[in-house]
């Protein structure tokens, strides 16, 4: 392949280029395709003869004349490029002019104008931007563990059907992928649209029978226990299935917040309760002797069947006030978050179908919800820690 010529009218026209729009010769020889060498050789060539001609064949200049000349044509030509990259920058920010953003037109315009230019127009340091190009494989990295951190964060969000807020999605990144910063899950959450549920306040529904003699309250809103199966407490609320309702009774261990017992029925008779009891009982293997059982004094906690399951127990009834949610806190705050996490999206039609779901939030509940108040741990683990404790205990003992 020979050598490539130009013609005369292709050299003048390259020059031209140089000259209006001020850009480095190599720029302008890598866009048309020539030798940088001779593109400079051009340049020097076409300046000399406009200096000896008396630039434009107005007459001899002096040679103060000509570097005065040639000093206002650079400035113009600076004049024009900084009004081109002012008018780039417009755009490319669309209103957000950041520092952040500078840096980015900077880094793309850089080869066309030089970055000592651009930083000077858009009033920036180039040192500053000399350390934004080196941290540039550190924002990758970060950006990178951020889109992985998010979807470890959208995959436990999921796992509790949308149910976990900030507080337990870091408790539980904590125990599955070592430390991460709340603040950090928080934003990510935000970011994603994420967030736990919230409910609005349940409608009370115990009615007192006032005819049977009076229960004490053995447990004082302390809603605490040393051990598992010294406190326990009940309730019942309502679940909407189809156009009816079905009615849920539980049984909670104060100690570790488990779900000992539970009953699920399409009727509040006094029978729900005392299946619920009974199902604690079943759960602990029978030996319960001495639990204090917390409820209201609604009609199903002061019938003589419930008097009864209780008694052939030997499980001590202790009840709250009328009218007085905190007196049975525990088990209130517990259908509060039942149905903010599991009535939630969602619609059941059948019997069967609100059973097996409540039936699989109550093993999820047990096994692996993580409790606030038990240090994020969920219920069984709860239990597990502590009769581990107390059988090293016991072995120093």
């Amino acid at each position: 392949m020979g050598t490539a010529r130009y013609s005369g009218e292709f050299k003048r026209d390259a020059v031209a280029l140089v000259e209006s729009s001020g850009r480095r010769i190599g720029s302008v020889a890598r866009e048309l395709g020539v030798n940088p060498e001779s593109l400079r050789q051009w340049v020097a060539r076409s300046r000399a003869e406009a200096a000896a001609s008396g630039a434009g064949g107005e007459g001899p200049l002096s040679p103060a004349e000509r570097e005065e000349l040639r000093s206002l044509r650079k400035q113009v030509r600076e004049l024009e490029l900084e009004r081109e990259i002012l008018r780039k920058a417009a755009a490319y920010f669309q209103g957000d002019g950041s520092m952040t953003g500078r840096w980015r037109f900077i880094s793309d315009h850089r080869d066309l104008y030089g970055v000592r230019r651009l930083c000077r127009v858009l009033d920036v340091s180039a040192s500053g931007f000399c350390r934004w190009v080196a941290a540039a494989a550190h924002r990758a990295a970060r950006r990178s563990a951020g889109e992985d951190l998010g979807a470890r964060i959208e995959e436990i969000h999921g796992e509790s059907n949308g149910a976990y807020g900030v507080p337990r999605v870091t408790r539980e990144l904590r125990e599955r992928h070592g430390a991460v910063n709340h603040k950090r899950v928080a934003r990510l959450m935000r970011e994603r649209g994420l967030a736990g549920r919230h409910l609005r306040r349940s409608v009370r529904t115990t009615v007192a029978d006032k005819t049977v003699p009076p229960v004490p309250d053995l447990v004082g809103r302390v809603f605490t226990a040393s051990a598992p199966d010294v406190r326990w407490c009940g309730d019942i609320t309502y679940l909407p299935v189809g156009g009816s309702w079905m009615y849920l009774a539980t049984v909670i261990d104060m100690h570790s917040r488990r779900v000992v017992g539970w009953s699920l029925a399409e009727h509040m008779r006094a029978g729900l309760v005392v299946d619920a009891v009974q199902a604690a009982v079943d759960a602990r293997g029978g030996a319960v002797h001495g639990v204090v059982f917390h409820s209201d004094r609604g009609t199903r906690y002061t019938s003589a069947a419930f008097a009864e399951v209780c008694r052939a127990h030997g499980i001590r009834r202790s009840t709250g006030r009328v009218g007085s949610s905190y007196d049975n806190a525990l088990a209130e705050s517990f259908f509060a978050t039942l149905k903010r996490e599991l009535l939630y999206g969602s619609r059941w039609m059948t019997r069967a179908q609100a059973r097996m779901a409540v039936f699989a939030w109550m093993a999820w509940c047990n096994r692996k919800r993580r409790h606030s108040a038990l240090g994020y741990h969920s219920p069984v683990d709860y239990e597990r820690h502590h009769t581990a404790s107390v059988a090293n205990l016991d072995l120093v003992a």
